[in-house]
């Protein structure tokens, strides 16, 4: 900026109105003088804006932003009601170690504001630096606005004629009246949010994982207010914890929550991003699930909503994207991270005007340079510590684990991960694959992390609809998949297992249809997966068929009791306990509406309610039973003169399996699990002891008769679960000797004691 702006920018501050609100510091409440001067030196840290008393005591707000090789940055503070009006623009002079910074005192908390970032612009080197483009700040806490994606918004002429050399014009065009902006937010004060809070800190090996949307969980409840559904705050009312704690479940895994903006092909056909995996603000709540306000408001309704799951003793997991941003490639709209420093912020390729992209977004965050690796541990640590969240799930965690190119286990951001005061101390969980080559890394991720276990997931779908070519894959994957994760120190909870997720079919799609129907998505059904292993049991989509009903409330039964009783950690995704259908879209990423909302309904109608009653009541007995949720590997060994086991296999004959039935074709699968001399101990130091378990799964079509396996194994035993049964209240206490046989309906699991 010339001299002549810059005392144009220093008299537009002085003109501000001088009736500035005072504000309480440390205690004290102080006047708080307008931003008439330009900003004083401030510090280079922390990055962000912080809202703080400076010298003489004077009330304002630090401002650092990390802009390598940037020639100059403004600071934009926005007063107006519009989204572009009151602009004031307050030069950061002061550089150290590539950050600017500037104090600049009487901005307060709820200021709206951005960076302009001056610089080159080449885009044949990487360099897309355009002051013309309000840019957000990384570490903004608070974002008051939405993204929409006008001409205005791009670095480059968008609707250049020659679409070859698109992004290599430069848009001269300002898009402050089209972007969000950063909030300045209070992060301190008297009231300590967290005296009361206490984390429930629940043992990986006794967690159970529900997968849920905010939006998506509460927008349809009846028992929640209408004005807070969809919120924050409606997912921390009693209605809605009520649900959870019924069910049992441990900890809720949230769907994105960072600041995500939508793309620009779902605008152009009416649709949004609903599930969230284009992030742009890393430390910032979605504004959108906000019911008090967004301009710093959503960050205490994100508290307390955390407060109120942990008093429910519900922890929180955050499913974070740091492996790219909404920012897309060369022809995408510029945000933040492009404006800033584009070669510091992504991968490029050799031709550096082109991104590397492996994750299938457009860009890959550069993870291996320092500052970005800042940016990311920062924003975890923020969460944690200042949020409250309990752990995170990092989308395609392998694109994060890249050194320069190939995935590296040793990679800085896995190191410094490892050796984090906070950071080692939460629930980690990698999704183990990106879609780059040499991706997919399931069982590769260090000690220190679980997994999602898409290897369980398939041979469960692939045995209830018959279709193994042997029981192998299923015995490893019921039994806590040793052969992933029997190395180094991991234990069985490494694998978390899951039969759906939010990116697939619903449990009751599963067995509802075997093709994809994601036409709503306006993509021709090109998009989601046709690699489903489902089974629609003999007829597409819903059926008025009583029988084809049945037949697929029953495989939803087995579907869920063998997920509760396998070794590992289950993950439920919402709605799946009470037949929830999206319809035979198998990619509902864009489709805000009631076919991803959850149908409340459902629990009230007779034919799906025994299904909720089900899965609480199999995941009560995984609480009270530890042989259920092992914290080490299975030995197979006998431990004690009677030759019992801690884990047996058995063919229906009720004989123990041999190599050649491992790799012989069968539909029954007889798992015997000793709750003898469990490994570990209590809390006290004793001895842990259990009851022991025979799980008996069938998926063969027609009656089978299972023999009870005689000593060592039991002298009876009783039944407490057949699949089978519509109702369950007539199945427990069923008594059989051992050596007898069990008749075992088609498709059905039966569990027993053995005694």
């Amino acid at each position: 900026m010339s001299s002549a702006a810059e005392q144009e920018a220093v008299a537009g501050n002085r003109a501000a109105d001088d009736a500035r609100p005072s504000v309480v510091v440390n205690g004290a409440r102080r006047a708080a003088p307008p931003p008439t001067v330009p900003a004083w030196p401030g510090t280079p840290v922390p990055l962000g804006a912080r809202f703080r008393t400076g010298p003489d005591q004077v009330a304002g707000t630090n401002f650092a932003l990390w802009a390598g090789g940037a020639e100059a940055v403004e600071l934009c503070l926005f007063d107006g009601p519009g989204p572009g009006s009151g602009e004031r623009r307050v030069r950061l002079t002061e550089l150290t170690h590539e950050i600017w910074h500037g104090f600049v005192p009487g901005v307060l908390p709820g200021q709206r504001y951005g960076f302009r970032v001056h610089g080159r612009w080449d885009p044949w080197t990487g360099a897309r630096w355009n002051p013309a483009k309000l840019l957000l700040d990384p570490y903004a806490r608070a974002v008051d606005g939405d993204f929409g994606l006008p001409p205005q918004v791009y670095g480059h002429v968008r609707d250049w004629p020659e679409q070859r050399v698109a992004d290599t014009v430069r848009d001269e065009r300002d898009s402050a009246p089209y972007v969000p902006k950063g909030v300045v937010v209070d992060d301190g004060g008297p009231d300590d949010e967290w005296t009361y809070d206490r984390r429930p800190k629940t043992p990986w090996a006794d967690s159970v994982i529900y997968e849920l949307h905010v939006r998506g969980f509460t927008k349809l409840h009846p028992g929640i207010p209408e004005e807070l559904r969809g919120t924050y705050a409606g997912l921390a009312h009693p209605a809605a914890i009520e649900h959870l704690t019924r069910l049992g479940v441990t900890a809720v895994e949230l769907l994105p929550v960072h600041q995500f903006a939508h793309e620009s092909h779902l605008l152009d056909r009416g649709l949004k991003n609903y599930w969230g995996y284009n992030s742009i603000g890393y430390f910032a709540p979605h504004a959108a699930y906000a019911a008090s306000g967004t301009t710093g408001e959503q960050v205490g309704e994100f508290r307390r909503m955390v407060r109120v799951l942990h008093a429910a003793g519900i922890e929180v997991i955050l499913d974070v994207v740091y492996n790219h941003t909404a920012e897309a490639g060369e022809l995408g709209p510029t945000l933040s991270l492009k404006g800033i420093d584009n070669r510091g912020y992504y991968r490029l390729q050799a031709d550096a005007r082109r991104y590397a992209d492996y994750t299938g977004c457009g860009n890959t965050l550069h993870v291996v340079q320092p500052h970005v690796l800042r940016l990311i541990t920062d924003s975890l640590r923020y969460w944690v510590t200042e949020m409250g969240v309990d752990g995170f799930r990092f989308d395609l965690a392998a694109a994060l684990a890249r050194s320069m190119h190939d995935v590296d286990m040793l990679s800085p951001f896995l190191a410094v991960i490892a050796q984090d005061p906070v950071l080692r101390r939460v629930k980690l969980i990698a999704e183990p694959w990106d879609v780059g080559s040499g991706g997919y890394q399931v069982g590769a991720f260090p000690p220190l992390w679980t997994e999602w276990n898409d290897r369980y997931r398939n041979a469960v779908r692939d045995f209830w609809r018959h279709a193994l070519p042997d029981v192998r894959e299923m015995g490893y994957r019921l039994s806590g998949s040793s052969d992933l994760y029997a190395w180094g120190g991991r234990r069985p909870y490494a694998s978390v297992n899951f039969v759906t997720a939010h990116d697939g079919f619903t449990l009751r799609d599963l067995v509802s249809y075997e093709r994809k129907h994601n036409e709503a998505n306006g993509e021709g059904n090109r998009d989601g997966t046709d690699d489903n292993r489902s089974w629609n049991c003999g007829t597409e989509g819903e059926t008025e068929d009583a029988d084809v009903r049945a037949l697929r409330r029953r495989q939803l039964r087995n579907l869920l009791t063998t997920l509760l009783l396998s070794t590992g950690v289950p993950m439920l995704v919402a709605g799946d306990e009470m037949g929830r259908t999206q319809r035979g879209g198998n990619n509902a990423y864009c489709q805000d509406n009631e076919i991803s909302w959850v149908d409340w309904s459902l629990l009230e109608d007779p034919e799906w309610r025994p299904l909720f009653e089900l899965a609480s009541r199999l995941i009560a007995l995984r609480h009270r039973h530890p042989v259920l949720r092992r914290r080490a590997f299975f030995s197979g060994r006998a431990h004690s003169a009677d030759g019992l086991r801690d884990l047996a296999w058995f063919t229906a004959r009720g004989t123990e399996m041999t190599e050649r039935d491992w790799y012989a074709p069968a539909a029954t699968l007889g798992m015997y699990l000793s709750g003898r001399d469990i490994p570990g101990r209590d809390e006290r130091g004793e001895a842990i002891s259990d009851d022991s378990f025979l799980a008996v799964l069938h998926a063969g079509e027609t009656p089978a008769d299972f023999v009870l396996p005689g000593p060592p194994w039991a002298e009876r035993y009783e039944l407490l679960l057949d699949t089978g049964r519509e109702d369950q209240t007539g199945a427990p206490g069923t008594a059989y000797p051992a050596g007898a046989p069990v008749r075992v309906e088609g498709r059905t699991v039966l569990l027993l004691r053995a005694g």
